[in-house]
């Protein structure tokens, strides 16, 4: 089941994610991965996301293709130059990696390593733009390559985002700087979603809503105040308050289901994060028929 396949052949596309290990032990995301196969079309593997130290995305990325799982390689513009950028990217496609998820990245201040040096020596359109060069026999200095890259490249966008415009603005450069689908940043309102579909319907890509499995009433009011454009409303705060311990993942997956089904005819996939309650995901999708 192959993502670019999923959205030509006009199928509602289903990826899941998987971050890597602060350290070798890679058996617990092998278990996630193990529970993905075959229920989705893609896997995302993260890339140093909120800026943490961990094993890189791309090694991840190689082992879950080794198990018959199609990797979506995460690249970030914090930690690396145009070089290394351009060199990542050549080393995935020698690995068979053809799914490309280009982010700028979260700044070193919100990690385990706040003194960090920032690279940014390019933004998530230039790494686009970087990637569609390398696809067409050149790097970025216009040198000619032995051999090209072949890449489906996908971008994120943040549909509460308020105001929306700018979001639209740098969703619509990032289309023409090569992107080809699009998976959201967590979304709990279907009429913020709404909204912002009628908005980048007119773009013609596909677009994959994310929803964030909620973990906790706590975890939901973390989003509100310090992830930019995530709101989850007080109704399902309320309603993870409300729900004993034990019964939270259950709690979670009924909200997920019925989330996705008031939002799914909106938009041609869906991107789930389970943040590490991977095991949970086929629940969500029986309950939603996918």
């Amino acid at each position: 089941m192959r993502l670019r396949e999923a959205f030509e052949s006009g199928k509602f596309a289903l990826t899941a994610e998987v971050a890597p290990p602060k350290g070798t032990d890679l058996s617990h995301v092998m278990e996630e991965v193990e529970v993905f196969k075959g229920r989705v079309h893609g896997v995302n593997v993260t890339d140093l996301q909120s800026s943490v130290m961990k094993m890189g995305s791309l090694t991840v990325c190689h082992l879950i293709k080794d198990k018959g799982v199609e990797p979506v390689f995460q690249v970030t513009c914090r930690d690396r130059n145009r070089l290394a950028l351009q060199s990542d990217l050549l080393n995935a496609s020698a690995l068979g990696i053809e799914n490309v998820l280009c982010l700028t990245g979260d700044y070193t201040t919100l990690g385990d390593h706040p003194q960090a040096k920032p690279v940014f020596d390019l933004d998530s359109v230039q790494l686009l733009q970087a990637a569609v060069k390398l696809q067409n026999g050149e790097d970025m200095a216009g040198e000619k390559l032995e051999g090209n890259p072949k890449f489906f490249l996908g971008a994120v966008v943040n549909p509460g985002a308020d105001p929306l415009e700018p979001q639209l603005i740098k969703m619509e450069k990032k289309i023409k700087a090569g992107a080809q689908f699009f998976q959201t940043q967590a979304v709990y309102d279907p009429s913020i979603f709404e909204r912002f579909m009628k908005e980048a319907s007119k773009f013609k890509v596909p677009v994959m809503l994310g929803i964030v499995m909620l973990k906790s009433a706590g975890m939901a009011k973390y989003m509100n105040e310090n992830v930019a454009g995530v709101f989850v409303p007080d109704a399902l705060i309320a309603e993870m308050k409300e729900t004993p311990k034990e019964d939270r993942p259950k709690k979670s997956v009924e909200i997920c289901a019925r989330l996705i089904k008031e939002m799914k005819d909106m938009c041609q996939g869906v991107h789930l994060m389970p943040l590490g309650w991977g095991k949970h995901v086929p629940a969500i999708l029986d309950a939603v028929g996918l």
